[in-house]
This record gives C-alpha cells, sequence and structure tokens, in this order.
C-alpha cells in the first residue's frame, strides 16, 4: 500500500513539474515578446496563458478522469505552437489560443463519451455512415488547395472533413476488429481511401492507411496481412504517382529542391535554409527568418521551432511526441478490453505517423505532404482533431482507472468505487 502511494505521488509531482514547466515556458515567452515589440497584448497572453494552463490542469484532471501526464504534454505542445504562431502573427496566436480553449472543451467531451458509452453496436454503423457521407463533400462541393480537393465551406465555416472523420476512422475500426469483422473494417478504410484519393488528398491517406495497418495487425498479429498491406500500399503509391501531377512535382522537389529554388523547390529551400540559420541553439525567439517559407504556420511549424528555438529544443519536441506515443501505448497495454486497446493504438498510431510525415518533409527524409504537425500547426479543424485524439484516449485511460478502483475495492484494499467497464 506504501508503494501505491509513493508511485502516486511520484507521478502527481512528474505532472506537476511538466506543469510549472509550461506555465513558466509560456510566461517567459510571451514577456520577452512584450519587451521587444511593447506589444500589451502579449503582455496579457504571458499571464492568461499560463493561468489557462493551471486552470485546465486542475479542473480537468482533478474534476474529470484523465490521465494527467498525458495532459500535461499535450498542453505544452499546444502552448508551443501558439507561442511561435503569435510571434509571426498576432491574430494567428490568438485564434490558436481561442481553439485550443474550445479544443480542450472538445477533449473534455470525448473522455465522457468513451469512458461512458455502451451501445457501441449501434454508434459504430452510425459514425461509418455520417463520416463516409463527410467525407464526400469536399469532392462534390469542395474547392482545390495546392492540388487537393479536401476543403468545404458551410455556413461561413471552413473546414476539413478528413480531419474530422480520422476520430470516425479510429471509433469504428476499434468496435468492428474488437468483433473480428475484418472483411467490414477493410470496406470501410478502403471506402474512406478511396474517398482521399478522389480528393488528392495523399498525405491524410498515409495516415489512414497507416493507422488502419497497425490497428489490423494488433487485432490478428498476422504477419501476412501486414505484408499483403504494404504491399497494396506500394502499389496504391505507384499509382498515385503516375496519376497526379502535383505528387510527381513533389517527389521531384524532394529529389532536388536546388533545381528550381526560386519556383517549386522554393518553400523547401527556405525551409533548409532556416534550419540550417538555428542551429543547435536557434536565432532567438523573434530573431528567426522562417517568416520567408510559404505556409510556415501549418506544413513547417517545426521548422520555425528549429529556426528559432534550435536543434535542441526541437529534439525535445520530438521526444515530447514519443513520450504521447508511449504514454498512448501504456494506456493500451493497461486496457482490460479489446475494444479499449485496439482504440488507445489507434490514437498513438494516428499522433505518431502524422508526427513522423511532416517532421520527416519538413526535413526533407521523405517527401513533403500537406498534413499539420498535430497540436502545433494553426489550424481550427486540425487542432480540434488533434484534442479530440488525445480525448478519446484519455478515455480509454479513464476506463482503466474505474477498473483499477473496482478491482482495488473489491479486494478489500479501500478507495474509491468506481462504474463498471
Amino acid at each position: 500500500m506504501k508503494h501505491r502511494s509513493k508511485g502516486k505521488r511520484t507521478r502527481r509531482t512528474r505532472t506537476m513539474g511538466l506543469t510549472g514547466l509550461t506555465m513558466a515556458f509560456t510566461f517567459l515567452c510571451f514577456l520577452l515578446l512584450f519587451v521587444k515589440t511593447g506589444d500589451l497584448t502579449a503582455a496579457a497572453m504571458s499571464v492568461g496563458l499560463s493561468a489557462a494552463v493551471w486552470l485546465i490542469t486542475v479542473v480537468i484532471g482533478g474534476r474529470f478522469p484523465s490521465d494527467r501526464l498525458l495532459l500535461s504534454l499535450t498542453m505544452f505542445l499546444c502552448c508551443v505552437g501558439i507561442v511561435i504562431l503569435y510571434r509571426f502573427d498576432s491574430g494567428r496566436g490568438l485564434t490558436q489560443s481561442l481553439n485550443f480553449l474550445i479544443g480542450m472543451g472538445c477533449m473534455v467531451i470525448c473522455i465522457l463519451f468513451v469512458r461512458y458509452a455502451k451501445k457501441w453496436g449501434f454508434f459504430a454503423p452510425v459514425i461509418m455512415a455520417g463520416s463516409l457521407a463527410l467525407l464526400l463533400l469536399p469532392v462534390l462541393f469542395g474547392h482545390e488547395t495546392n492540388g487537393a480537393k479536401n476543403w468545404i465551406s458551410l455556413a461561413g465555416v471552413t473546414f476539413q472533413p478528413s480531419e474530422v472523420v480520422k476520430l470516425a476512422l479510429l471509433c469504428v475500426l476499434a468496435y468492428f476488429l474488437s468483433r473480428r469483422k475484418l472483411i467490414l473494417s477493410g470496406i470501410y478504410a478502403g471506402c474512406c481511401l478511396i474517398i482521399l484519393m478522389l480528393q488528392k488528398d495523399l498525405g491524410t491517406a498515409l495516415i489512414y492507411y497507416g493507422v488502419t495497418l497497425i490497428m489490423m495487425y494488433v487485432s490478428t498479429g498476422s504477419v501476412t496481412l501486414v505484408g499483403i498491406g504494404l504491399a497494396g500500399g506500394a502499389g496504391a503509391a505507384v499509382f498515385g504517382y503516375h496519376e497526379f501531377a502535383h505528387v510527381r512535382r513533389r517527389v521531384a522537389i524532394w529529389l532536388d529542391p536546388w533545381a528550381d529554388p526560386a519556383g517549386d523547390g522554393y518553400q523547401i529551400v527556405q525551409g533548409l535554409i532556416a534550419m540550417a540559420n538555428g542551429g543547435a541553439w536557434g536565432t532567438g525567439l523573434g530573431l528567426g527568418n522562417a517568416s520567408t517559407i510559404p505556409y510556415y504556420y501549418n506544413d513547417f511549424a517545426f521548422t520555425i521551432i528549429l529556426n528559432e528555438f534550435g536543434g535542441i529544443f526541437g529534439l525535445l519536441v520530438l521526444g515530447l511526441y514519443l513520450a504521447v506515443v508511449l504514454r498512448g501505448l501504456m494506456i493500451a497495454h493497461r486496457a482490460d478490453t479489446v475494444f479499449d486497446t485496439l482504440l488507445a493504438v489507434g490514437c498513438s498510431a494516428q499522433i505518431g505517423l502524422q508526427t513522423f510525415v511532416i517532421v520527416g518533409g519538413n526535413i526533407k527524409l521523405i517527401p513533403l505532404t500537406g498534413v499539420t504537425l498535430p497540436l502545433i500547426s494553426y489550424g481550427g479543424t486540425s487542432l480540434l482533431s488533434s484534442l479530440c485524439v488525445i480525448g478519446l484516449l484519455q478515455g480509454v485511460a479513464a476506463r482503466v482507472q474505474a477498473g483499477v478502483r473496482r478491482d482495488r475495492t473489491l479486494a478489500g484494499l479501500g478507495g474509491e468505487g468506481g462504474a463498471g467497464v
């Protein structure tokens, strides 16, 4: 019993330490921007956002069932995004702050939904049908941006349906795979991928495909299935290369961006220059030149970090993403049901794959795609979607915690009783 209490105190100390670090980082960054520019809004943000971090930790961490360490990691990454966006464009920074607060509310809804939802046999088919209809909207009514037709406008609000459908993919696959309905799972995932191909949104299709393959492997343990899936993915990649001109252009830019440094290769070239200028310690907040990169605020958010905060801080950020993924896998390992395990694995895989795809594109490890850096890049749809994925993961953690409390009570160890999983 003493060992459990000591472990609990250690985890709480670690979590509060990370929360304090997040508050200090946010406060000092905005205070520096205020000193450099005299922007009173930056001064207000230094206090307001830091206070919001503390309040969210107390309210969500104390009032709602959640994994506090995962919550603290998430908030640090979100605050990094708000800081770098505000530094270049105060309007985007303030919008991202608002999206962050809204996203935290959406995260709580996802926590409670996963924690208390019981009729997944009803929810899964409804979510499946609704998500496919939503994903079709850009094909029918959307407008094309950078070669992909994946945005729509409804009632004056522009958003990317594929970001919302990511949540549906995780829930539907977790349910059907937990019931061993592999064919139905494959049909649903295949329909999503076909629609994304019609949108020419190959970056998102890659993430959908990778998450599906990982969840199927965890469900079946079949190496043969994974091999067939990888072969099918390679075939789809070849098809996309031959069918879509913007894909061929991106591959050519990846192979040699210096062939046209003022044209097609401009974005990659400027990104490489910005990263080189940052070095190990960065140019300093407010002193970088990453604003010369087109779409620096979403596609190249990681490059901004390397430019102004340096390579060492960039490695720290990647370490935090790795910590989020590992924390998610720990939650999956402790889960009591197949559904919970698959949902937690899927959430972890989605965050990890999306981070790899965009960071790999930024540092020229793989061709650049149009996905965003989770929790950091600018965009309401992207941020809300990422926070909802964290919410689904937190929901599984809440179910695990409820099971632990119940087991302790039944074993006569004391503690608070909880509802059954």
